[in-house]
């Protein structure tokens, strides 16, 4: 859809949602019209891909180059074509990454570590955050973690409920300690999530 435009038309249909019990999610994207007044461009709803056996989901919501070029939607063009693609990463090269994760009771991720600085800000249920130093941390909706290229889980303590974390990843110089360099490491790894390629640097 043209910024031009001043309507709003809905994007494809979403897929399954994952998680049982969480509410549906639509993203709304803004723009202007030949007038340069906002409008909303388009609502997406959530499109979610099922990982680890349908017990963990993730929903790509918008991801893009820094400093993304907002000029007749390139921005949008460059992600649609970047999930369209199907290769991006946990984290994005000389860009950031808005996701939104499901966990489901009980699930553990794999311990990782990608480089970038990390938002995550837990919308529902409660999360553990773990570190590799052995330390958990209990997240309650509303907490927000700041990830800063450390490695860590993260643990859904329910039996019954799930869990729903909003990550925005943006990346970063290459993190050195005591002289060596801590890239992206992804442990034991979640198949169907390929490497972030920006290690490059």
């Amino acid at each position: 859809m043209s910024s031009t435009s001043s309507t709003t038309k809905p994007q494809s249909e979403p897929s399954p949602q994952v998680a049982t019990g969480l509410p549906f999610t639509t993203t709304y994207l803004t723009g202007h019209n030949e007038e340069g007044k906002a409008i909303v461009h388009s609502a997406r709803p959530a499109a979610w891909k099922a990982y680890e056996g349908g017990i963990m989901g993730f929903n790509q919501i918008y991801t893009n180059q820094f400093p993304p070029d907002l000029n007749k939607d390139a921005d949008i063009k460059f992600h649609e074509e970047v999930i369209a693609g199907g290769n991006l990463g946990l984290a994005t090269k000389g860009g950031t990454v808005l996701r939104m994760v499901d966990f489901g009771p009980e699930y553990e991720c794999m311990m990782h570590r990608t480089k970038s600085l990390d938002f995550g800000i837990l919308v529902e249920g409660e999360i553990e955050m773990l570190l590799d130093d052995g330390s958990v941390t209990r997240m309650k909706r509303g907490d927000i973690a700041v990830q800063r290229a450390t490695m860590h889980a993260w643990r859904n303590p329910s039996k019954t409920d799930w869990a729903r974390m909003v990550f925005v990843l943006q990346d970063t110089k290459p993190l050195f300690i005591n002289g060596k360099v801590h890239g992206e490491d992804l442990g034991r790894g979640t198949e169907g999530i390929p490497p972030s390629g920006n290690e490059d640097d």
